[in-house]
């Protein structure tokens, strides 16, 4: 579904360059899921934000469902990331004085969907994660997993093919963190949606079908990772 080749992403100029990427070659197939694991600075999140086409690589393809990316303007790129992708991330990036249920629809309202549909989906959504009950509260009265589960009503609002989870569960305690990643894996293997996750967490990484492990800019063989931690 996503192929990457000689994938390479440098901040700065001169003297102060930064090679993120250094020449990442990646497929993912649709409907599994994957870990991009490594510490932090390793260029994991980088690799995800160019897997989601949230940002350009210095160099490089990018090639989802047989298209090259390179070839899209900000229009058509917006209008992929909407309808095609799903976000999880870290922190929830919910607005705080704004009801769960207009922060569910958000990607809906960007979208242009009109109101009724936005709210008829945006209910179904919630109440598939079991929260239909706190549509009408405010973001900032919830707890830290009743967040993330808004979160991901989010992404799933469009029914994308993609979502992206990264560090999904680091600001939750264990166990809330453990049902999250149980509707994350239950998404992927009931519904398809192939999910890609960035972690630094084995047991986490070790839930997923396969793993990749990144280190200075470039994907490494496991034991290769084992011998610099």
């Amino acid at each position: 579904m996503i192929s990457v080749r000689d994938l390479r992403k440098t901040y700065g100029s001169g003297s102060t360059a930064f090679d993120a990427l250094r020449g990442i070659d990646l497929d993912i197939a649709e409907g599994e899921s994957l870990a991009i694991v490594g510490k932090s600075g390793s260029g994991k999140s980088t690799l995800m934000h160019l897997l989601a086409l949230l940002d350009r690589p210095t160099s490089g393809t990018i090639t989802l469902e047989g298209e090259e990316t390179s070839r899209l303007g900000e229009k058509s790129l917006n209008r992929t990331r909407n309808q095609k992708f799903g976000f999880v991330f870290q922190q929830f990036f919910l607005t705080p004085s704004a009801s769960v249920l207009d922060n569910v629809t958000l990607p809906l309202a960007i979208a242009g969907v009109p109101a009724r549909e936005r709210a008829r989906r945006g209910m179904a959504a919630l109440d598939q994660l079991g929260i239909a009950d706190k549509a009408g509260n405010k973001a900032n009265d919830l707890s830290g997993g009743q967040k993330q589960r808004v979160v991901i009503s989010r992404a799933l609002i469009n029914q994308p093919r993609v979502i992206f989870a990264d560090e999904p569960t680091g600001n939750l305690d264990s166990a809330t963190g453990s049902t999250v990643e149980g509707i994350l894996f239950d998404l992927n293997r009931r519904h398809g949606i192939t999910l890609v996750v960035v972690t630094h967490d084995e047991d986490l990484a070790a839930r997923c079908d396969r793993s990749v492990f990144v280190r200075d800019g470039l994907i490494v063989p496991r034991h290769d990772e084992e011998v610099a931690a």
